[in-house]
């Protein structure tokens, strides 16, 4: 019970959120904020926890509004206790039982059953093995589907560029994580500035043209 509790403490968005300075979440900004952004592509970052060493490979899909639409990752676990999990985390108000789908170049489909649903996200899970790492390693892209609580499908597709590199390289500094955050930061605020004096011009270029 009390590798579950770190697991979904420390999993895909808690871990997440850890690493990149709590930008991860699923909160929509309003219009006067920057929206956040989350590192682009698949990246690993690894934490000492008590007695273990964990390492996540993770890959997290935004909306343009900031919210975060799945959040994939491959949990490792070493030292006192020896795991290894595949977590994806999507919306909440999903469908109760159907889980998610994982489908790698169109192949046959792999569930994976929720295994809790909070306010701000639902969380599938499945022991992470050999087969699943290598299958990942040699696709081209992978799509996770979950259904709302509408019953529709929501697919996500993910390219599996540079999973491997993610998966068996180093895992990112904590400093380049906060370096490509303010850089992604800057960008989304400049293009806010960029979008609000647009629309500022317009508005008064239709009351001169009344």
């Amino acid at each position: 019970m009390k590798l579950v509790a770190k697991t979904a403490k420390y999993g895909v968005l808690g871990f997440a959120a850890m690493a990149i300075a709590g930008t991860a979440g699923y909160a929509p900004a309003s219009a006067q904020e920057a929206v956040p952004q989350v590192p682009q592509g698949w990246f690993k970052v690894c934490s000492k926890q008590e007695d273990n060493d964990v390492c996540v490979v993770q890959n997290l899909t935004q909306a343009s509004n900031g919210q975060l639409l799945t959040a994939v990752g491959l949990i490792t676990v070493t030292g006192k206790i020896n795991r290894q999990l595949f977590q994806v985390s999507v919306p909440s108000a999903r469908a109760i039982p159907p889980g998610i789908t994982m489908q790698i170049d169109g192949g046959k489909p792999t569930k994976l059953d929720y295994a809790v649903c909070m306010p701000d996200k639902c969380v599938a899970e499945a022991p992470m093995t050999d087969g699943m790492i290598a299958n990942l390693k040699k696709g081209g892209e992978v799509v996770f589907t979950s259904v709302n609580f509408q019953r529709a499908p929501n697919p996500i597709k993910i390219s599996l560029e540079g999973f491997t590199s993610a998966f068996d390289g180093p895992p990112v500094e904590q400093s380049k994580l906060e370096e490509t955050q303010r850089q992604l930061q800057e960008k989304t605020l400049k293009e806010a500035e960029e979008r609000r004096k647009k629309l500022e011009d317009a508005q008064n270029a239709a009351k001169q043209g009344n």
